[in-house]
């Protein structure tokens, strides 16, 4: 099937409230193999397409629940297309996970920093590319139960959760969506030390052993972003972090 073909599938609306992920996959065997896992359960439907112009032709109208992003793209490079996604309104909230060959810290750590939802090396295995791809749909519908304070305000730092809204002195603050998620557990949990492996569970929801170093590069962003008030979340040398209100007073 061509990439038009896959791009009709892919724009049709919705059907039998069946989440729709859009894989953006040149190898069309690993494309197949992906999209098999996905759908096995009948929650999801997966598309296919296999260059950068399809993919974003395929958000038009009707944009996913989820991307799968091959950063190996003929012509539009995937990290390209990422960042013409996040810069469109209509795509700029859907969950992108990075799937890639790219198995460096440094590539990892470049998708984290340009907001990806998650990143998955190749060779992967199919279950855990499927429970990721639900664990992040979950957090972008928002399915936790609501919990915490509708703001904080302390020396430096204000924070409105229910308009997520982030001020540090008076001066607006605009984080990614996982970095204010872990900002705002947190707050919920200050004065509290809270270990990587629960951050990683409640913050970014995999069931999953996987590297902790995603907790350390969205916190060391987060305290960069936060300025005066980056100095209340304190590392507790082989334990994890903690929100502390001490050093407001």
């Amino acid at each position: 099937m061509g990439d038009a073909a896959v791009v009709q599938a892919a724009t049709a609306p919705h059907r039998s409230g069946a989440k729709r992920v859009l894989i953006v996959e040149d190898e069309r065997d690993i494309a197949d193999l992906i999209k098999h896992a996905l759908e096995r359960g009948g929650e999801i439907k997966a598309d296919i397409v296999g260059t950068g112009a399809a993919a974003l032709t395929a958000v038009n109208g009707d944009p996913p629940d989820l991307i799968l992003l091959d950063l190996s793209l003929p012509l539009l490079d995937g990290l390209e297309l990422f960042r013409i996604l996040r810069h469109r309104p209509a795509t700029a909230s859907i969950p992108i996970i990075m799937l890639t060959a790219r198995a460096s810290e440094a590539d990892r750590v470049t998708g984290i920093e340009l907001g990806a939802e998650d990143y998955i090396t190749k060779p992967f295995s199919p279950r855990e590319v499927v429970a990721r791809a639900k664990a992040a749909m979950r957090r972008a519908k928002g399915q936790a139960p609501p919990s915490g304070p509708a703001s904080y305000k302390g020396k430096h730092l204000f924070v409105d959760f229910d308009a997520i809204s982030i001020r540090v002195d008076n001066a607006a603050v605009t984080l990614t969506r996982r970095e204010f998620e872990l900002l705002k557990f947190l707050i919920e949990n200050r004065n509290r030390v809270i270990s990587r492996d629960r951050l990683l569970e409640r913050v970014w929801g995999f069931d999953l052993e996987i590297e902790t170093r995603s907790v350390d590069v969205h916190v060391s962003r987060l305290r960069g972003k936060l300025g005066a008030a980056g100095k209340q979340i304190e590392t507790v040398i082989g334990m994890g972090y903690r929100f502390s209100d001490l050093t407001e007073n």
